[in-house]
């Protein structure tokens, strides 16, 4: 949010237990422009570090269609509004009951990972949880500095929605990545194959549409045959299935056995709010 943007009005807004406001959902939470020949995508809730909703799932997917309907365009940048990239799944949508058909965090991401058309991942600030999955679901993702990614959902107790993080690392720094929810910087990003680059805050902006125009001037048909070449190689060692890992009856019996660390973190969430949950999640942990 730029310096000196009117706040918005949040006396209507619904609040967690220690008085944050939160957003309701909006048409706005996801926005589209398109600029020579790029379709601009906008995670835009920036109050809550643009947290991933049912209503951006449904946003998010409809805007990865229109770019991919609209002849003009030819590449795509993903970015946040604000800070942040994305802090991951919305811990508080239950404020805000959504019951409306929408896509979920598979399909929305295999929309990304299977489009006609190069998509970049723009960071800025967190890109934690499934934040971090959307950026590594991109074809090539672009860091600021400012940078913090991370599956840090382990540390809530829950597994990763979208497992594409093995898929993009080695097995020693996925397990790194995925037992320890630590949050890396952009350098340690890109060390561990996170992101393909690393540039000032002030350049993030400039870089991806510098990367994007690029990507736009080449000749169509063949950026997406070789899109999709990559794509074929990662597919056929299983990433659609591992993607879909909570199809597996196994894993998802694990999935759904009680955790009592986490129902007790998130019992202090429920009745003490964000800032007690984070205390509790992370006491006696280290980065």
């Amino acid at each position: 949010m730029t310096t000196g943007q009117a706040q918005p009005d949040t006396s209507d807004w619904k609040k967690t237990p220690d008085g944050i406001a939160i957003p309701p959902p909006s048409p706005d939470d996801v926005l589209y422009e398109t600029r020579d020949g790029v379709a601009w995508i906008t995670l835009n809730r920036p109050l809550v570090l643009n947290a991933v909703s049912r209503n951006v799932q449904r946003l998010l997917h409809a805007a990865m269609e229109r770019a991919e309907i609209d002849d003009d365009v030819r590449a795509v940048v993903l970015i946040g509004a604000g800070r942040a990239f994305s802090a991951g799944g919305d811990m508080w949508a239950s404020l805000y009951p959504d019951d409306a058909p929408a896509p979920d965090a598979v399909a929305v991401q295999l929309k990304i990972w299977s489009l006609a058309k190069p998509v970049v991942a723009a960071v800025r600030g967190h890109a934690v949880g499934q934040g971090c999955e959307l950026a590594g679901v991109c074809d090539l993702t672009i860091a600021s500095e400012t940078a913090r990614i991370g599956e840090i959902q382990i540390r809530h107790g829950y597994p990763p929605p979208i497992l594409i993080t093995p898929y993009l690392v080695g097995q020693k720094q996925a397990k790194e990545i995925l037992l320890l929810g630590e949050a890396a910087d952009a350098q340690d990003a890109l060390r561990l194959g996170l992101v393909n680059r690393v540039v000032p805050d002030t350049e993030l902006e400039a870089a991806a549409e510098a990367m994007a125009t690029k990507l736009a001037a080449l000749p169509p048909h063949t950026v997406r045959l070789n899109k999709l070449l990559v794509n074929r190689v990662y597919e056929l060692a299983g990433l659609r299935g591992a993607m879909a890992w909570a199809d597996d009856t196994a894993l998802r019996a694990l999935w759904k056995t009680e955790d009592a660390v986490a129902i007790e973190r998130h019992r202090v969430r429920n009745e003490h709010g964000w800032a007690a949950f984070k205390q509790e999640r992370d006491h006696g942990y280290r980065q």
